[in-house]
């Protein structure tokens, strides 16, 4: 009977499963429509060959930067740490890569703002043909930091504090004398060398081979101090420096 009024209306009366429990038919006006069960036995869809390049690529750079974090994590830790044998063992790979850039200390929490100002100039000299040395007039490094910081609402890091903090960690690992006795002292030598010797290839082009700095500090004085006698001036003259890579 329900067979008869299905094939005269043309509307669905029913739905059933056979009895494998696979397909299952619904009559509609169309005609009867079999929805298919999913085949979990086909095989999964493969990756084409760049996007596997691609993933194993990510995990490589995944793994990279992992190690960098625990290589670097590690070495700072054992900078920071008390002396043991681990960081008296390794200090010149430990400092080589802790400085100038990673260098820890707490001026964060207990800031301690210049009470002088430092002028920092430079000049460069070259042998001539004739075994002459020839010098260059100074020039102003300071100056070109200020000039670059002026007036910038985001200066530069390296304007900011690259030649200052470099002229704190030479004062800081030389004597009075300018003798670098520690591997730290020579490396902080070398440093601020380069920086001056590449500042100064940048505002001239001749070629040179030595360098040297003269370094002008000029207390600020404090509030109310207006009619006291002005502070000395430190006038401090560097020895001649030879550096490489510049014309010579």
């Amino acid at each position: 009977m329900r067979a008869e009024e299905t094939r005269r209306t043309g509307c669905a009366v029913s739905s059933g499963t056979d009895s494998t429990g696979v397909k299952e038919v619904q009559h509609i006006a169309s005609g009867p429509a079999v929805r298919e069960c999913p085949d979990t036995t086909a095989a999964p869809p493969r990756f084409s060959r760049p996007a596997r390049a691609l993933e194993a690529g990510v995990c490589t750079a995944v793994v990279l930067c992992l190690t960098a974090s625990i290589v670097h994590v590690f070495l700072v830790f054992l900078h920071v740490a008390p002396a043991n044998p681990v960081s008296q063992q390794y200090s010149p790979v430990i400092n080589s890569w802790v400085y100038p850039y990673f260098e820890q200390n707490w001026r964060l929490f207990a800031p301690d703002p210049e009470s002088v100002n430092r002028q920092i100039l430079a000049r460069t000299a070259h042998t001539g043909p004739d075994g002459s040395v020839h010098a260059s007039p100074w020039f102003d490094l300071s100056a070109v930091d200020t000039s670059a910081v002026a007036h910038q609402p985001f200066p530069s890091h390296t304007a900011q504090n690259m030649l200052r903090r470099a002229w704190a960690g030479y004062v800081d690992s030389h004597a009075g004398d300018d003798k670098a006795r520690t591997e730290r002292g020579r490396m902080m030598q070398k440093y601020l060398g380069n920086i001056a010797a590449d500042r100064a290839a940048a505002h001239g082009s001749t070629a040179f081979g030595f360098i040297q700095l003269r370094v002008v500090t000029r207390p600020i004085a404090a509030p109310g101090t207006a009619g006291r006698p002005p502070t000395p001036v430190e006038n401090r003259l560097l020895p001649w420096w030879k550096v490489t890579g510049h014309g010579e």
